[in-house]
């Protein structure tokens, strides 16, 4: 039963992804996927929010929310259309770029169309820190000692703001810092604050009984380990904490890229199962009601079976 819990189109997040919606379902069913949790990116309300393929967005504010509008109507579609090929879900990517940003993410979840949402931190001090290494750099001189390590250091506090505010069924790429560090395989226990960092936000999302993604995108962007690397994963894994899986793919092209190694990554933790939801009202929801959503746990042994390389 293989299925991700993270995805985008180039319908709904241009320049940013590519292909249609619907193309990029069908192609996750030819893929052996039983259920895919759509993730598109939620709207941003600053110019300067904005990744430099977005630029050109004329009226940000009314094109961003006419977009996410559009997005819900046509997963909804989607999810019926499918229903009897694939379980869909419906959610968003929260971004968590300032604390203000806690409100709308509460508002847009409050749509009963919407089944969960993302967690993620992908700006430190407004910078976009997974983009380009020039603006990860630029991120590094605006923090508080402007080196690789305080870059981190406020990374995890803002990440903490996040969960703590929003509290994440799924926390999205938990270590996202590493991609651009000068040393990608840093150990960030050498780092004590980081680290004491770090494992405080584990506790809080533990707490809150949220997931962590095993996110595939990290090896196709020439990491060794998916996110979270192996430091993260094995203290996690001593919580008792939950993986659920992820391609986060930004287009056909990218749906299922890399499970082999992610899986593989897994079992060499000592991981068994991999957790996603299934929606008790399916497809659509009743009455303007959101559907309840349950937890399942899936067995990597099932996971491989209908999944291919």
């Amino acid at each position: 039963m293989a299925f991700t819990m993270h995805s985008h189109s180039g319908q709904f997040c241009p320049g940013h992804a590519k292909d249609q919606l619907e193309a990029i379902i069908q192609h996750a069913i030819s893929q052996g996927y039983k259920t895919i949790g759509l993730t598109e990116h939620m709207p941003r309300y600053e110019q300067s929010d904005l990744y430099p393929e977005e630029l050109n967005e004329q009226d940000l504010f009314t094109t961003m929310v006419t977009r996410h509008e559009a997005y819900l109507t046509e997963a909804s579609r989607l999810q019926a259309a499918y229903a009897s090929q694939i379980h869909i879900l419906i959610a968003f990517e929260a971004e968590f770029i300032r604390e203000a940003y806690a409100d709308p993410v509460r508002s847009l979840f409050a749509d009963p169309r919407v089944d969960y949402f993302i967690g993620s931190v992908h700006h430190v001090h407004g910078i976009p820190i997974d983009y380009v290494k020039k603006m990860y750099l630029a991120a590094v001189q605006k923090s508080t000692r402007q080196t690789e390590e305080s870059l981190w250091e406020d990374y995890y506090d803002l990440q903490y703001k996040m969960l703590t505010a929003l509290e994440p069924k799924v926390v999205g790429h938990f270590d996202l810092i590493r991609l651009m560090n000068e040393t990608p395989g840093h150990d960030p226990r050498t780092w004590s604050k980081v680290w004491d960092k770090a494992v405080r936000n584990l506790k809080v999302a533990r707490e809150q009984d949220g997931w962590l993604e095993c996110n595939t995108a990290a090896l196709r962007k020439g990491l060794d380990e998916p996110y979270p690397a192996r430091p993260i994963a094995e203290e996690w894994i001593k919580m008792g904490g939950k993986f659920t899986m992820s391609d986060d793919s930004h287009g056909i092209a990218q749906v299922a890229t890399n499970y082999e190694r992610g899986l593989a990554y897994l079992e060499s933790l000592g991981v068994t199962e991999v957790w996603t939801l299934k929606r008790k009202t399916h497809p659509g929801i009743t009455e303007g009601v959101r559907g309840e959503v349950e937890e399942v746990a899936v067995p990597l042994t099932a996971f491989r079976e209908r999944f291919s390389a």
